[in-house]
């Protein structure tokens, strides 16, 4: 969908005050006691937030990759934890709407987009992190059926969600005996472990999953046996994106908070936006969240153009700009001082959130080692 500058501005503005009003004022307790607020999400489904880039044929808004990153980096400025929830959804509703049949996608996709029901996205296991193609978990097909076995670990949503997309091997080792399933969270077999205690993410709970015996139909299988690893990496680059524009947004707030401390703090007899070396510090920031505005608005124009350095520029994207706006919400967390460690300053929440976009979506170090090989023309 090609949108005028009105029509943006209008998104951008809808979203933004439904940041404002639904995610800002809440963040804080929702961090605190490990809320979950599926109401409000359903809310964000109305605004075209759960099927942000998905075909319109069921309810999806159809939008460009480059404005979806803008949308997402808006939501994280009111709670990143939840941004991140609402981005790893429309990965594994994408997933589904480009490779489900048509009658599973007629079934599911309308109430994903709409977020009455949610999704969640399964490919790591608790042996199997970076290195994805040597999962374990197996699908056995039985008849007119396929039986899952295995588990699952560190699933956004799990135990919350509706319907979970699991990678799944199928046949020979390594990725091409990966195969991509929806599995239905009423399932027989399928069950959920603890909430993790974790450094942040709090407003969302993650779990691992773990299927015993799961029996599913042949229909619920996405794309082709031994598709799985390239569907899950197709829509790891869109996930790259989306999460370094959870990183933008969150960084972009915590920037916003210290620029109004140093202006309103006074020490030594006046402000302490008249201090040259934090004005030092505060230009290298902003000059990092605009670098890094600009690199993710060019991945995700070459994701949507399906340019041939795509997957290059997202994995650029993803480890520059998560590694740029954990530092640059670190700097402003050091700005308040004492105040920023307190937690009704939210600073440090957005800091903790953000640290662990430095790892999911593919770690930074793996990033470097896609951007590295394409720089030497694939070299191993």
């Amino acid at each position: 969908m090609n949108l005028e500058d009105d029509e943006l501005n209008a998104m951008l503005t809808a979203v933004r005050k439904f940041a404002d009003s639904e995610l800002a004022p809440f963040a804080q307790e929702r961090d605190e006691k490990k809320l979950f607020p599926t109401d409000v999400l359903a809310r964000a489904g109305e605004l075209g937030l759960g099927g942000i880039y998905i075909k319109d044929e069921y309810g999806g808004a159809d939008l460009p990759r480059a404005v979806a990153v803008r949308l997402i980096a808006e939501l994280a400025r009111g709670d990143v934890a939840l941004a991140a929830y609402i981005s790893i959804h429309n990965m594994a509703v994408w997933m589904i709407d480009s490779y489900a049949t048509d009658e599973v996608r007629a079934e599911w996709v309308p109430e994903l987009a709409s977020m009455d029901k949610l999704a969640s996205y399964c490919l790591t296991e608790p042996d199997a992190g970076s290195d994805a193609a040597s999962i374990r978990t197996t699908a056995r097909r039985d008849g007119e059926a396929y039986v899952l076995d295995g588990v699952k670990q560190f699933i956004s949503g799990a135990g919350t969600s509706h319907a979970y997309v699991v990678m799944a091997r199928t046949g020979q080792p390594g990725a091409r005996g990966i195969s991509a399933f929806l599995v239905p969270a009423e399932t027989p077999g399928l069950s959920f472990g603890p909430n993790e205690r974790k450094m942040g993410w709090n407003a969302q709970p993650t779990r691992q999953v773990v299927l015993d015996g799961v029996r599913i139909p042949l229909a619920l299988r996405l794309g082709e046996e031994g598709e799985g690893f390239t569907i899950a990496m197709r829509g790891l680059n869109g996930g790259r994106l989306n999460i370094a524009a959870c990183s933008l947004g969150g960084a972009s707030w915590a920037v916003d908070r210290a620029k109004a401390h140093l202006n309103e703090r006074i020490a030594f007899g006046k402000p302490l936006s008249s201090q040259q070396a934090l004005q030092f510090r505060l230009a290298d920031m902003e000059t990092s969240l605009e670098a890094s505005r600009c690199l993710l608005q060019r991945a995700a124009s070459a994701l949507d153009a399906g340019t041939p350095d795509a997957v290059q520029l997202c994995a650029m994207a993803k480890q520059f700009v998560t590694d740029q706006c954990f530092d640059a919400a670190n700097a402003a967390l050091q700005m308040h001082g004492g105040y920023g460690y307190l937690a009704e300053y939210g600073v440090e929440r957005v800091v903790r959130d953000l640290r662990v976009h430095q790892i999911l979506e593919g770690t930074n170090e793996i990033m470097r080692l896609i951007v590295g090989r394409a720089a030497l023309g694939g070299a191993a």
